[in-house]
């Protein structure tokens, strides 16, 4: 009897984690052929998620939790918990509940197919149109810089085969931007389509920060496009700027008298020249920043507790 692991990260969510683990458990059963785990991994939630979490730890022994010693941030925690499963098949699901457990049938069953990754991607959002819609174009921007196919629309909620998760392991990324390794990976894949709801209960914890941090991930990680632009956009500076002194040269030539310069381009080229120049300096941050955070090469996360990984999987209890 073949495993599942269910990994589902997570951060004050209170109001989400005991429904969440209902209905992962309702599609395992559903499945019926199956042993499987639940792993929560908390990112040291300040609300009441642990409390609730090893209430359900203590009557399902499926149910496994590691508590993290400080929050490790989006991308670092939910790794370490994919790397922490044991099972045949790996399934990613966020608490907030927009990624309907329900699926898991049909993931599971794009597995039994073959595919090494079974990936969804959002055919709709109920969250804010205008953000669906940057993301969407996000989501466009950096696979056309990219180098490889990435995938639009895609959150993360799949499921992996453990020749997947082994891959990831090799990959020892101490900040790992997770979706862009597995458009890497490139192995057999299948895509499943669905509406994400909105958030019922609870706030989102991202913040513009977060989301900043992920979207110039996914670019630096992937694409030297920036930085071929760079170079690109100085020899066109250098080209502009000499036909432009040598037009002013003729210029003041042929109407020596009459022609003056002024102050007023001076400051502007120089205003124009010096905001490009810091915007160069900042994709060159963002390159060496990357560079800086990998030969650190700090662990994902640091556990305070964990509980119930004593306990092999097995079938879903009927509670």
């Amino acid at each position: 009897m073949k495993t599942l692991s269910i990994v589902t990260p997570c951060y004050n969510e209170e109001a989400n984690v005991v429904e969440l683990y209902t209905r992962v458990r309702a599609a395992i059963t559903k499945i019926g052929r199956y042993k499987y785990e639940h792993i929560f991994i908390d990112n040291a939630s300040t609300d009441a998620t642990v409390a609730r979490l090893k209430l359900l730890a203590a009557v399902d022994p499926n149910v496994k939790i590691i508590v993290n010693a400080r929050n490790f941030g989006h991308l670092r925690s939910p790794m370490h918990g994919l790397l922490q499963a044991q099972g045949d098949a790996v399934i990613l699901i966020v608490a907030d509940l927009q990624d309907p457990p329900e699926m898991i049938p049909d993931l599971v069953q794009g597995w039994e197919e073959g595919n090494a990754m079974v990936i969804t991607a959002k055919r709709s959002s109920g969250e804010n149109p205008l953000m669906f819609w940057v993301r969407k174009r996000y989501y466009g921007l950096v696979n056309r810089l990219s180098s490889i196919e990435t995938f639009q629309n895609f959150t993360g909620f799949g499921l992996y085969d453990r020749r997947v998760i082994d891959i990831v392991r090799a990959f020892n990324d101490p900040y790992p931007y997770f979706r862009g390794i597995l458009a890497e990976i490139g192995l057999p894949h299948k895509r499943l389509y669905y509406d994400q709801p909105a958030r019922k209960r609870g706030l989102t914890t991202h913040n513009f920060y977060s989301l900043y941090d992920y979207g110039m991930l996914g670019i630096v990680n992937h694409s030297k496009v920036p930085l071929r632009l760079m170079t690109f956009s100085g020899f066109a500076g250098a080209l502009l700027s000499f036909l432009t002194g040598l037009a002013y040269l003729v210029y003041k030539l042929l109407f020596w008298n009459r022609f003056s310069l002024g102050i007023a381009p001076l400051v502007i080229g120089l205003f124009f020249v010096s905001s490009i120049l810091l915007v160069f300096m900042g994709i060159i941050g963002e390159y060496v920043g990357a560079i800086h955070t990998q030969i650190q090469h700090r662990p994902l996360a640091i556990e305070l507790e964990r509980i119930n990984f004593e306990h092999p999987p097995q079938a879903p209890p009927t509670l």
